[in-house]
């Protein structure tokens, strides 16, 4: 690939975000951080920019993508059995940078659409940046890290990036972009997901148990550990089979009794 290659084209990858407490249909605050960034990046490159949804075109919460300032947003037929990420991998094809957010926010979503979609286009990618640089042919990125750390990677484009909820962007609403802007339904080819059968989606009966290790330091060794980053005694497994990896982490779970089997 060419060292000199320039951006020509950007995808943003939107979903249709859910409020955490009302349930009420409303834009995915993450995906909102990667249209800024797109936006931004297509400003300085004169690029073509395309906002692009998987789902229904009469979702209510789309016309907000138009508020944050995307002139249309292009809606691929998709039901909830199909899979979205072959079907926007499909329509990317081609692009030189697609932006998404990490994950959506309907519930407990897997964040595994942008690996998806990457997967797909055989393409890079770079998670949890909160802030992007385009010079030629390389996508210079700043990644977030716990405890307040950042770390700046590069990829050669073509490359998919998914935003950070915390990036370097400042969304603004304007009611008069929404009258501007349309929604756009696009007839694409429906991809049958291999994983739909084994699902089963329903209302949250219960908050999920999250697994953690009961603390045995003291509170200075604990407010000591959030502001400095020594190792806490874990291990690194690299070497060995992916079974004894898993055991690794069974032997883990059973030594703090995290699980009874």
């Amino acid at each position: 690939m060419s060292a000199q290659r320039q951006v020509e084209r950007i995808a943003v990858l939107v979903s249709a975000g859910r409020h955490p407490v009302s349930g009420a249909p409303r834009y995915s605050r993450n995906d909102a951080q990667a249209l800024e960034i797109g936006r931004k990046l297509a400003g300085q490159h004169r690029a073509q920019l395309d906002v692009i949804h998987a789902g229904d075109a009469n979702e209510p919460a789309l016309t907000e993508y138009l508020a944050l300032g995307a002139r249309e947003v292009e809606v691929l037929a998709c039901a909830p059995g199909d899979d979205a990420a072959r079907a926007l991998a499909e329509r990317v094809r081609g692009y030189d940078l697609v932006l998404t957010g990490t994950r959506a926010e309907g519930a407990h979503d897997s964040g595994m659409l942008p690996y998806s979609v990457a997967a797909a286009l055989g393409s890079p990618l770079v998670g949890s940046a909160v802030d992007i640089d385009v010079k030629g042919g390389c996508a210079t990125v700043r990644q977030f890290l716990p405890k307040g750390l950042r770390r700046r990677v590069e990829t050669a484009l073509p490359a998919v990036i998914a935003v950070h909820p915390l990036a370097n962007a400042e969304p603004q609403y304007a009611y008069a972009r929404l009258r501007a802007g349309t929604i756009r339904p696009q007839r694409a080819t429906r991809f049958a997901s291999d994983e739909a059968a084994a699902w089963q989606v329903g209302p949250v009966e219960r908050k999920p148990v999250k697994l953690a290790a009961p603390e045995k330091r003291s509170g200075h060794a604990r407010m000591l550990s959030a502001v400095t980053t020594e190792s806490r005694g874990g291990s690194v497994v690299i070497e060995g089979s992916s079974v004894e990896k898993a055991q690794v982490i069974l032997a883990y779970l059973r030594e703090h009794q995290l699980i009874d089997y």
